[in-house]
Protein backbone atom coordinates (compact mmCIF):
# COMPACT_ATOMS: atom_id res chain seq x y z
CA UNK A 1 0.00 0.00 0.00
CA UNK A 2 1.46 3.36 -1.04
CA UNK A 3 2.34 5.74 1.78
CA UNK A 4 0.68 9.12 1.81
CA UNK A 5 3.04 12.05 1.56
CA UNK A 6 3.12 14.22 4.66
CA UNK A 7 2.14 17.83 4.11
CA UNK A 8 4.92 20.28 4.85
CA UNK A 9 4.17 22.42 7.91
CA UNK A 10 3.86 26.11 7.19
CA UNK A 11 3.93 28.73 9.91
CA UNK A 12 0.68 30.63 10.47
CA UNK A 13 2.49 33.87 9.68
CA UNK A 14 3.78 32.50 6.38
CA UNK A 15 0.20 31.56 5.50
CA UNK A 16 -0.73 35.23 5.94
CA UNK A 17 2.01 36.24 3.46
CA UNK A 18 0.91 33.60 0.97
CA UNK A 19 -2.58 35.11 0.85
CA UNK A 20 -1.10 38.34 -0.58
CA UNK A 21 0.51 36.66 -3.57
CA UNK A 22 -2.09 33.95 -4.34
CA UNK A 23 -3.11 34.00 -7.99
CA UNK A 24 -6.69 33.37 -9.16
CA UNK A 25 -6.98 31.13 -12.29
CA UNK A 26 -8.64 32.62 -15.36
CA UNK A 27 -12.00 31.09 -16.34
CA UNK A 28 -12.14 32.52 -19.87
CA UNK A 29 -9.96 33.26 -22.84
CA UNK A 30 -7.39 36.00 -22.06
CA UNK A 31 -8.08 39.40 -23.61
CA UNK A 32 -6.13 42.66 -23.86
CA UNK A 33 -7.82 43.81 -20.64
CA UNK A 34 -6.86 40.52 -18.97
CA UNK A 35 -3.26 41.01 -20.09
CA UNK A 36 -3.23 44.49 -18.56
CA UNK A 37 -4.67 43.15 -15.30
CA UNK A 38 -2.18 40.30 -15.35
CA UNK A 39 0.68 42.75 -15.82
CA UNK A 40 -0.60 44.85 -12.90
CA UNK A 41 -0.80 41.74 -10.72
CA UNK A 42 2.74 40.81 -11.73
CA UNK A 43 4.02 44.28 -10.80
CA UNK A 44 2.16 44.15 -7.46
CA UNK A 45 3.61 40.72 -6.76
CA UNK A 46 7.14 41.91 -7.59
CA UNK A 47 6.68 44.94 -5.33
CA UNK A 48 5.51 42.64 -2.50
CA UNK A 49 8.55 40.41 -3.03
CA UNK A 50 10.84 43.47 -2.97
CA UNK A 51 9.32 44.57 0.34
CA UNK A 52 9.78 41.09 1.79
CA UNK A 53 13.40 41.09 0.62
CA UNK A 54 14.20 44.44 2.23
CA UNK A 55 11.78 45.59 4.96
CA UNK A 56 11.54 43.17 7.85
CA UNK A 57 9.80 45.81 10.00
CA UNK A 58 7.49 48.54 8.74
CA UNK A 59 5.37 50.85 10.86
CA UNK A 60 2.95 53.12 9.02
CA UNK A 61 1.34 56.20 10.62
CA UNK A 62 1.31 54.60 14.08
CA UNK A 63 -0.53 56.42 16.86
CA UNK A 64 -0.73 55.37 20.50
CA UNK A 65 -2.76 57.19 23.14
CA UNK A 66 -2.79 56.38 26.85
CA UNK A 67 -5.60 57.66 29.03
CA UNK A 68 -4.74 58.81 32.56
CA UNK A 69 -8.03 59.82 34.13
CA UNK A 70 -9.41 62.64 32.00
CA UNK A 71 -6.03 63.30 30.41
CA UNK A 72 -4.82 61.76 27.15
CA UNK A 73 -1.11 61.15 26.61
CA UNK A 74 -0.11 60.87 22.94
CA UNK A 75 2.87 58.53 23.17
CA UNK A 76 3.22 58.04 19.40
CA UNK A 77 2.08 60.63 16.85
CA UNK A 78 1.93 59.16 13.36
CA UNK A 79 5.26 57.31 13.37
CA UNK A 80 6.57 55.92 10.07
CA UNK A 81 9.47 53.54 10.61
CA UNK A 82 11.21 50.98 8.40
CA UNK A 83 14.01 48.55 9.15
CA UNK A 84 15.81 46.52 6.50
CA UNK A 85 16.57 42.84 6.94
CA UNK A 86 19.93 42.36 8.69
CA UNK A 87 20.18 46.00 9.74
CA UNK A 88 21.32 47.29 13.15
CA UNK A 89 19.18 50.32 14.06
CA UNK A 90 19.36 52.49 17.19
CA UNK A 91 16.36 54.42 18.44
CA UNK A 92 17.64 57.46 20.32
CA UNK A 93 15.67 59.88 22.42
CA UNK A 94 15.07 61.11 25.96
CA UNK A 95 12.83 59.33 28.47
CA UNK A 96 9.20 59.70 27.46
CA UNK A 97 9.98 60.15 23.78
CA UNK A 98 8.10 56.97 22.78
CA UNK A 99 10.96 54.49 22.27
CA UNK A 100 9.58 51.73 24.51
CA UNK A 101 6.04 52.30 23.23
CA UNK A 102 7.21 51.85 19.63
CA UNK A 103 9.07 48.71 20.74
CA UNK A 104 5.86 47.29 22.19
CA UNK A 105 4.09 47.93 18.88
CA UNK A 106 6.84 46.22 16.84
CA UNK A 107 7.08 43.31 19.27
CA UNK A 108 3.36 42.62 19.26
CA UNK A 109 3.10 43.37 22.99
CA UNK A 110 0.63 46.21 22.43
CA UNK A 111 -1.59 47.50 19.63
CA UNK A 112 -1.70 51.01 18.17
CA UNK A 113 -4.85 53.14 18.34
CA UNK A 114 -4.32 53.91 14.66
CA UNK A 115 -1.86 52.93 11.96
CA UNK A 116 -0.38 49.55 11.08
CA UNK A 117 2.71 47.54 11.96
CA UNK A 118 4.09 44.91 9.57
CA UNK A 119 6.58 42.13 10.29
CA UNK A 120 7.76 40.57 7.03
CA UNK A 121 4.89 42.51 5.40
CA UNK A 122 2.29 40.79 7.59
CA UNK A 123 -0.03 43.18 9.42
CA UNK A 124 0.31 41.89 12.98
CA UNK A 125 -3.04 43.46 13.97
CA UNK A 126 -4.68 40.98 11.57
CA UNK A 127 -3.17 37.95 13.33
CA UNK A 128 -5.16 35.72 15.63
CA UNK A 129 -4.11 35.24 19.25
CA UNK A 130 -2.40 31.96 18.31
CA UNK A 131 -0.62 33.49 15.30
CA UNK A 132 0.58 36.46 17.36
CA UNK A 133 1.93 34.13 20.05
CA UNK A 134 3.75 32.14 17.34
CA UNK A 135 5.25 35.37 15.97
CA UNK A 136 6.51 36.50 19.38
CA UNK A 137 7.93 33.07 20.18
CA UNK A 138 9.68 32.32 16.88
CA UNK A 139 10.30 35.58 15.08
CA UNK A 140 11.31 38.05 17.79
CA UNK A 141 13.83 37.93 20.64
CA UNK A 142 13.54 40.40 23.51
CA UNK A 143 16.26 41.95 25.68
CA UNK A 144 15.21 44.20 28.57
CA UNK A 145 17.03 46.81 30.61
CA UNK A 146 16.21 44.97 33.85
CA UNK A 147 17.20 41.55 32.39
CA UNK A 148 13.85 39.93 33.43
CA UNK A 149 15.47 36.62 34.34
CA UNK A 150 13.63 34.14 36.57
CA UNK A 151 15.45 34.57 39.92
CA UNK A 152 15.08 30.95 41.11
CA UNK A 153 16.16 29.45 37.78
CA UNK A 154 19.70 28.80 36.58
CA UNK A 155 21.17 30.46 33.49
CA UNK A 156 20.56 27.19 31.66
CA UNK A 157 16.88 27.07 32.63
CA UNK A 158 16.33 30.73 31.73
CA UNK A 159 17.73 30.20 28.23
CA UNK A 160 15.81 26.92 27.75
CA UNK A 161 12.44 28.43 28.62
CA UNK A 162 11.55 30.00 25.22
CA UNK A 163 12.46 26.76 23.48
CA UNK A 164 10.17 24.75 25.74
CA UNK A 165 7.36 27.18 24.88
CA UNK A 166 8.15 26.42 21.22
CA UNK A 167 7.76 22.66 21.88
CA UNK A 168 11.46 21.89 21.39
CA UNK A 169 12.45 18.58 22.99
CA UNK A 170 14.03 19.10 26.40
CA UNK A 171 17.32 17.39 25.52
CA UNK A 172 17.66 19.46 22.34
CA UNK A 173 16.77 22.65 24.19
CA UNK A 174 19.36 21.90 26.88
CA UNK A 175 22.14 21.28 24.35
CA UNK A 176 21.31 24.48 22.46
CA UNK A 177 21.09 26.54 25.68
CA UNK A 178 24.57 25.38 26.71
CA UNK A 179 25.88 26.28 23.24
CA UNK A 180 24.33 29.77 23.42
CA UNK A 181 25.71 30.41 26.90
CA UNK A 182 29.17 29.46 25.66
CA UNK A 183 28.71 31.81 22.69
CA UNK A 184 28.06 34.75 25.03
CA UNK A 185 31.02 33.83 27.24
CA UNK A 186 29.17 32.10 30.09
CA UNK A 187 30.15 28.48 29.54
CA UNK A 188 31.43 28.32 33.12
CA UNK A 189 28.21 29.70 34.65
CA UNK A 190 25.58 27.42 33.15
CA UNK A 191 24.22 26.38 36.56
CA UNK A 192 24.52 29.77 38.27
CA UNK A 193 21.38 31.65 39.30
CA UNK A 194 20.99 35.40 38.62
CA UNK A 195 21.90 36.34 42.20
CA UNK A 196 25.26 34.63 41.67
CA UNK A 197 26.08 36.71 38.58
CA UNK A 198 27.02 40.33 37.90
CA UNK A 199 24.76 42.67 35.95
CA UNK A 200 26.79 42.18 32.79
CA UNK A 201 26.61 38.40 33.13
CA UNK A 202 22.85 38.53 33.66
CA UNK A 203 22.48 40.62 30.52
CA UNK A 204 24.53 38.04 28.61
CA UNK A 205 22.09 35.38 29.79
CA UNK A 206 19.28 37.62 28.51
CA UNK A 207 21.03 37.90 25.12
CA UNK A 208 21.37 34.10 24.94
CA UNK A 209 17.70 33.71 25.85
CA UNK A 210 16.70 36.18 23.12
CA UNK A 211 18.49 33.98 20.54
CA UNK A 212 16.98 30.70 21.78
CA UNK A 213 14.48 30.23 18.94
CA UNK A 214 16.66 31.69 16.14
CA UNK A 215 14.68 34.93 15.81
CA UNK A 216 14.88 37.14 12.74
CA UNK A 217 14.63 40.25 14.94
CA UNK A 218 16.12 41.13 18.32
CA UNK A 219 14.51 44.02 20.19
CA UNK A 220 16.89 45.41 22.82
CA UNK A 221 15.23 47.96 25.12
CA UNK A 222 17.97 49.95 26.91
CA UNK A 223 20.27 46.88 27.02
CA UNK A 224 23.12 48.84 28.67
CA UNK A 225 20.99 51.02 30.93
CA UNK A 226 21.85 49.16 34.16
CA UNK A 227 25.49 48.45 33.30
CA UNK A 228 28.77 50.28 33.79
CA UNK A 229 30.50 51.72 30.71
CA UNK A 230 32.94 48.84 30.21
CA UNK A 231 30.30 46.11 30.57
CA UNK A 232 27.90 48.14 28.43
CA UNK A 233 30.50 48.29 25.67
CA UNK A 234 30.87 44.49 25.83
CA UNK A 235 27.11 43.99 25.43
CA UNK A 236 27.03 46.45 22.51
CA UNK A 237 29.85 44.60 20.75
CA UNK A 238 28.16 41.26 21.45
CA UNK A 239 24.96 42.45 19.79
CA UNK A 240 26.94 43.71 16.79
CA UNK A 241 28.73 40.37 16.48
CA UNK A 242 25.40 38.53 16.50
CA UNK A 243 24.05 40.95 13.91
CA UNK A 244 27.02 40.35 11.61
CA UNK A 245 27.58 36.61 12.07
CA UNK A 246 23.98 35.43 12.43
CA UNK A 247 22.31 38.00 10.16
CA UNK A 248 19.87 38.92 12.93
CA UNK A 249 18.17 42.31 12.63
CA UNK A 250 18.82 44.32 15.81
CA UNK A 251 16.70 47.27 16.91
CA UNK A 252 17.93 48.92 20.08
CA UNK A 253 16.28 51.69 22.08
CA UNK A 254 18.99 53.49 23.99
CA UNK A 255 20.37 56.63 25.63
CA UNK A 256 23.88 55.21 25.23
CA UNK A 257 25.87 57.10 22.60
CA UNK A 258 28.39 54.24 22.46
CA UNK A 259 25.69 52.39 20.50
CA UNK A 260 26.20 54.83 17.62
CA UNK A 261 29.65 53.41 16.90
CA UNK A 262 28.24 49.99 15.90
CA UNK A 263 24.77 50.61 14.46
CA UNK A 264 24.04 51.08 10.75
CA UNK A 265 21.38 53.74 11.17
CA UNK A 266 19.97 55.96 13.90
CA UNK A 267 16.42 57.30 14.34
CA UNK A 268 15.84 60.15 16.79
CA UNK A 269 12.47 60.26 18.55
CA UNK A 270 11.14 63.40 20.18
CA UNK A 271 7.70 63.72 21.79
CA UNK A 272 6.30 60.64 20.06
CA UNK A 273 7.54 61.43 16.56
CA UNK A 274 10.66 60.54 14.59
CA UNK A 275 12.56 63.77 14.18
CA UNK A 276 15.25 62.56 11.77
CA UNK A 277 17.36 59.64 10.56
CA UNK A 278 21.10 59.38 10.01
CA UNK A 279 23.48 56.64 8.93
CA UNK A 280 26.61 56.00 10.98
CA UNK A 281 28.74 57.41 8.15
CA UNK A 282 26.91 60.74 8.43
CA UNK A 283 27.88 61.16 12.08
CA UNK A 284 31.05 62.61 13.50
CA UNK A 285 31.52 60.42 16.56
CA UNK A 286 33.93 61.20 19.38
CA UNK A 287 34.29 59.62 22.80
CA UNK A 288 31.53 61.07 24.95
CA UNK A 289 29.88 63.18 22.24
CA UNK A 290 28.19 63.00 18.87
CA UNK A 291 27.37 65.48 16.14
CA UNK A 292 24.56 64.40 13.86
CA UNK A 293 24.46 67.54 11.75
Amino acid sequence: MAKKKKKKKVSPVKNQVAEHVEQVPLEHEPSVADDAISEQEKIAEEEAEDLLATNIVRAKDVHKIFKMGDEEVHALKGVDFKVNRGEYVALMGPSGSGKSTLFNMIGGLDKPNAGRVFIDEVDIAALSTFELAWLRCHKIGYIFQTFNLIPVATALDNVMLPMLFADVQQSEAQDKAVELLRKVGLGERVFHKPVQMSGGQQQRVAVARALANDPAIVLADEPTGNLDSVTGRQIIELLREINKTEGVTVISATHDYKMLTVCDRIAWLTDGAIERYASRDELEIKEGSTDGE
